[in-house]
This record gives structure tokens, sequence and C-alpha cells, in this order.
């Protein structure tokens, strides 16, 4: 017979120190899936090409710092049990899309942005937030990130050369996850958000992107 471990408000807030440290240090994230770029074959891209795209995916790996950032404080402050699991597993699933985007950015000769501790910290508190006030707006919150991350998703693959094929499929794997996660937040009773409140959303998006496209 085995049973399930409980943990303290301590414990809690260890295992989110540890979560931080393993998201925000370069290649501490261990993926769970391998990447879906490792099937495809690099494609020589003028240096243009080149800083762009490493420009697109460092977005993208920013994005999933304040993904992981927005569930752990959603785990830390949610109500239900299962509402706290559920974050927790999607943060998991998180883990992959980080560690990919690094992986890419790397491979493109560049970094992440030099502002994802920042970032993390203002997502984290979102998070939290959103759980202290109730579980169904925390799981709306999930829903209308994922739509946001969703658009931006859609508008890099368009940018991105035809020939970066290991670029678009990490983004279109991220994209299926994304969906996913949206529909199930949903489908867990998340609220879903009026248009001026995702419009609001979509304006911060609009400031992490700019920021971090260069830096």
């Amino acid at each position: 017979m085995t049973t399930q471990r409980h943990y303290s408000p301590i414990d809690r807030l260890l295992l989110q120190a540890d979560m931080a440290m393993r998201t925000l240090l370069p290649f501490s994230g261990q993926p769970y899936r391998p990447s879906p770029a490792i099937v495809q074959p690099e494609a020589q891209m003028s240096d243009e090409d080149t800083r762009h795209v490493a420009g697109l995916m460092r977005i993208n790996h920013t994005g999933e710092v304040c993904a992981q950032a927005l569930y752990q404080g959603q785990a830390l402050t949610a109500k239900l049990p299962q509402v706290r699991q559920a974050m927790e597993h999607a943060a998991e699933e998180e883990i992959d899309h980080l560690a990919w985007c690094e992986q890419r950015i790397r491979q493109l000769g560049s970094h992440p942005s030099v502002l994802n501790p920042l970032f993390y910290g203002l997502s984290f508190g979102i998070g939290a937030a959103a759980g202290l006030i109730s579980d169904k707006v925390s799981l709306g919150f999930v829903a209308a990130t994922e739509d946001q991350v969703c658009k931006h998703l859609n508008d890099h693959l368009e940018q991105l050369p035809a020939e970066d094929e290991k670029s678009r499929a990490i983004l279109e794997q991220m994209r299926i996850d994304e969906e996913h996660h949206a529909e199930t937040a949903l489908e867990a009773g998340g609220f879903r958000f009026p248009a001026p409140v995702k419009f609001g959303m979509s304006l911060l998006a609009k400031v992490m992107t700019k920021s971090t496209y260069r830096i």
C-alpha cells in the first residue's frame, strides 16, 4: 500500500526554489521527450536569417520561462489538489519546450535572454495571485495565456526561412502542446476571460517579445 506524501508550506517553497533554478540556469532542464529537431537536417542560412531565427527562438524560450513560472506560482496557491497536480504536470511538459528552445538557440550561435529572471519573477507573481483568487480564474488564465502563445507561434512559423526545418519542427510541436493545455484548462472549469482582458495580456506579451528579441 502506497501513501501520498503531503508537503508542508516550507517544503513547497523549497521545491519552487529548486524549480526556479532549473528553469533559469543554462542546460538545467532535462526534457522528457527528444527534440523534434533531431531528425531534421541543419540548413545553410545567411547571417541575417540566422540572427533573426535566433531572436525568434529567444522569444519563445523566454515565453517558456514565463510559462514555467506561471504554472509554478499557480501550483503553490491552488486550492484543490487536482488543480495543483494539473499545474505541476503542465509545468513538466513545458520543460520540454524550454530545453528544445535553448538547444536551438545554442545551435544558432546565440544565447537566451538576460531578462529571463525578471520575467520569471513577474510571471510567478501573476500565477500565484491568480491561484489565490480562485482555481477557476487560475485555470482560465492558463487558457488565455496559451491562446496568446499559439498566436505568437503561428506568427513565428510564418517568419521562419523555408529551409529552417529544425526550428519549424520545434515550433509546430510546441503549438500542438499549447493548444492541448488551453483546452484542458477550460475543460477543467477554467473561466473564459473577456476580450478586454485578453487584449491587455497581448500588450504585455508585446513588451516581452520586443525586449527579448535582441537581449
